[in-house]
């Protein structure tokens, strides 16, 4: 295994394990993949995931986009520590059942701030939400 790929690895069991017990151990989402650039995380949609009209509930979309920012934050300045600053969150489709797949990518780095973009699709690629990320790093 390669160095940058060992690395990804410790990360990847790394935040496995500090996740058990915790919200996001809870809704049951999975990383994918991990670069410099870009996250993606999954989620096999299930009943608790939904609002009282049997749809995806939007704290659902608006955790898995803010989590998958922020592992993507946190990939870029490791040590340090991340919080988010600023959600902005646009819901254009429904969606109850299937597998979802939130991918984030970087828009811009600078020594205090990291923003990136990104966007929630069903496994049939129905884009669901999309939305923007801020985050302090200190």
């Amino acid at each position: 295994m390669e160095a940058d790929e060992h690395h990804k690895e410790t990360h990847m069991q790394e935040w496995d394990r500090l996740s058990k017990g915790t919200f996001w151990d809870y809704l049951g989402s999975q990383v994918e993949t991990v670069d410099e650039r870009h996250v993606v995380v999954t989620l096999e949609v299930k009943p608790h995931h939904h609002n009282l009209i049997g749809i995806v509930h939007g704290g659902v979309h608006a955790t898995l986009l803010d989590s998958a920012m922020g592992l993507l934050a946190m990939v870029n300045r490791p040590g340090c520590k991340v919080v988010t600053t600023n959600l902005n969150m646009n819901y254009v489709a429904k969606s109850s059942t299937g597998r979802m797949i939130v991918s984030a990518e970087l828009i811009h780095s600078s020594r205090t701030m990291i923003t990136a973009h990104a966007f929630a699709r069903m496994d049939n690629g129905d884009l669901c939400a999309f939305g923007t990320g801020t985050f302090r790093v200190s």
